[in-house]
């Protein structure tokens, strides 16, 4: 118990579910802006084939622009493949801690250990919750990151393209 008189596990618990549920969120956003992002492209890449396009008859200013933009939607790609990229980190797991997710599990049963990595983890629940706290935070706080990063060359990409159609 802490000091308030509240069972850390369960507070604990509570804060994990939301975590994972907020991973889950950060995923299906990530999801979602790489569907709008091909569209964007597919979008894109119809124009040019539909009115014969070529960049070689394009002013520099204009295809300047327009190399920027993708390069800025292709980091934006880039950026929303992180943000759903697993990260598991590196187990941290050894004989006399508690388990707090599946690669520890991995590790422990791999040792012939599961069965008293179960019994530590049960003894030491706080323990086992605040590590997997933190491991999950950890996780939600590099998705948002990348998520935000890509949604922003996204946007810059999207207003380069845009000015670039204005340019003659």
């Amino acid at each position: 118990m802490s000091s308030s008189g509240t069972e850390i596990p369960s507070v604990g618990a509570r804060l994990l579910a939301e975590l994972r549920s907020e991973t889950a969120r950060a995923d299906s956003k990530a999801s979602l802006l790489l569907g709008v992002m091909s569209m964007t492209v597919s979008l894109l890449g119809g124009l040019v084939a539909a009115h014969g396009w070529s960049l070689s008859g394009l002013s520099v200013p204009r295809s300047v622009l327009l190399w920027v933009a993708m390069a800025a939607l292709a980091g934006a790609l880039g950026c929303l493949l992180l943000a759903v990229l697993p990260r598991y980190g590196t187990s941290r797991w050894s004989p006399g801690r508690p388990l707090t997710y599946f690669d520890d599990i991995r590790r422990a049963t791999k040792g012939g250990r599961l069965a008293e990595a179960l019994a530590v983890t049960e003894a030491n629940q706080a323990d086992g919750v605040l590590e997997a706290l933190a491991q999950n935070s950890r996780i939600v706080g590099a998705k948002h990151w990348w998520i935000r990063t890509g949604l922003a060359a996204y946007s810059a990409g999207v207003v380069l393209l845009a000015i670039a159609q204005l340019i003659r």
